[in-house]
């Protein structure tokens, strides 16, 4: 009987996936065919909350928005002169596309993550000694655990005199890029295919997806157009199964890269960014902050995020997908994890999610205003230490203030800035 009964259990839960399988759409593979929509009034979302969303984003420099409902397209805005057909750059969101990559040569049997990165890219590729560095494998390029230094003068160097030690790979995480563009010698060496054409023979032809990678100074970068970008989050919140095609089998790659990696930064995929974790670090700097990435998004949500807010953010238990393309937001730097949060607060308010109000009124216990500021900066219901970090994780002014205290920033240059409390709280302003 208990059998019989786990048996009818199972059965009724491959049915639910089936069916949450069979309710996503995706769009024809043409650029020319018709993207089926659904409208916020068909999805009982709050119509009147829409505006506000599209002039924040109009303010932040946004270039395109997207939001996909299942799959199909809810949300679709375009800024100035910036159309659908319009390319641009996916920054550092990239960086999940090559994890996609990676997966894809280590299922064809071309390469293993566990493999040693001289493998590929050759002896002395760092300044290492030997044996430091045949400590870095493939899988600390994905989850920036290379131990190499991050704060020499330019963290883009591709050269073995720029690749110095900092601590052995896998003991320290540290947001690092030039470990990370040189993946794409190791799918080159592995596969016998120029980046541009592996990436094209095994996820454009049936997704419909199009786009180019193309080297800007030392940094690889892939350019499409917005819709493009949506469907690359569409297929990843269909764990890499596009309609019935797969293009990623590897279930274990694919969970292992959107969860935890590693357990100095929670936060971080296969170079996915990752929500609901305990803790999460950021670009620059060397500090584990307490609480989730972004507290208004879904807890499962993970993204690529790149600087200046490219952003591709997929929530599974939401069924949404949202893009962001755009110039320098507010809130810039490599990684705009607050331009993120902030999206989604907007989004949640536009589909009149209960949880937002909550999440809201919680956010504000803790502000910087004004914002962006020229002079002085204040801090709402707070004492105690703060520390004042520069993009590339400098301390510029640490100090205790009283609650409500103002904090002198005349010194300091234009730009975007974190401020740090003592019990671990990330805050970021801009000084105009």
């Amino acid at each position: 009987m208990k059998s019989f009964v786990l048996l009818l259990f199972l059965l009724s839960t491959f049915a639910d996936a089936e069916l949450l399988a069979q309710k996503l759409y995706f769009p024809p593979v043409s650029q020319t065919a018709t993207w089926e929509t659904t409208s916020p009034e068909q999805l009982g979302w709050c119509s009147d909350k829409i505006d506000s969303l599209y002039s924040f984003l109009d303010k932040e420099n946004s270039r395109a928005f997207i939001v996909l409902k299942d799959g199909k397209i809810v949300l679709e805005k375009y800024f100035g002169t910036f159309t659908k057909d319009s390319a641009w750059y996916w920054a550092s969101a990239g960086k999940s596309l090559t994890s996609f990559l990676i997966g894809k040569a280590q299922e064809e049997g071309l390469l293993s993550i566990n493999d040693k990165s001289s493998k590929y890219l050759g002896k002395g590729w760092t300044s290492l000694t030997p044996e430091q560095e045949d400590k870095i494998t493939i899988l600390n390029q994905i989850n920036m655990t290379s131990g190499l230094d991050d704060k020499v003068q330019d963290n883009h160097c591709l050269l073995d005199t720029c690749l110095t030690y900092k601590a052995d790979a896998g003991t320290r995480w540290a947001y690092h890029n030039a470990p990370y563009t040189l993946l794409e010698k190791v799918i080159e060496s592995a596969t016998g295919k120029k980046i541009n054409a592996y990436t094209q023979s095994k996820l454009f032809g049936k997704t419909g997806i199009t786009g180019l990678w193309a080297t800007l100074n030392n940094d690889n970068v892939f350019f499409s157009k917005a819709r493009s970008f949506a469907r690359y989050g569409l297929l990843f919140q269909n764990d890499c199964i596009w309609d019935k095609d797969t293009m990623l089998a590897d279930k274990n790659y694919i969970n292992a890269s959107t969860n935890t990696s590693q357990n100095l930064n929670l936060s971080y995929g296969y170079l996915w960014w990752l929500n609901g974790k305990a803790s999460y670090m950021i670009p620059t700097l060397q500090i584990v902050f307490k609480g989730t990435l972004a507290p208004n998004a879904p807890a499962d949500m993970f993204a690529g995020i790149g600087k200046n807010g490219q952003i591709v953010s997929v929530s599974k238990s939401k069924g949404l997908v949202m893009v962001r393309m755009g110039e320098a937001p507010s809130y810039a730097g490599d990684v705009s994890i607050t331009l993120v949060d902030s999206i989604w607060k907007k989004l949640n308010l536009a589909m009149c999610s209960e949880n937002s109000i909550e999440t809201e009124i919680a956010n504000n216990s803790l502000n910087i205003y004004p914002n962006p500021s020229q002079d002085y900066i204040q801090i709402e219901n707070y004492s105690g230490i703060v520390s004042i970090y520069n993009t590339i994780g400098s301390k510029i002014i640490e100090k205790i203030i009283q609650a409500n205290e103002m904090i002198d920033i005349k010194q300091l240059p234009q730009g975007q800035f974190f401020l740090v409390t003592a019990n671990g709280k990330l805050l970021s302003f801009s000084k105009d």
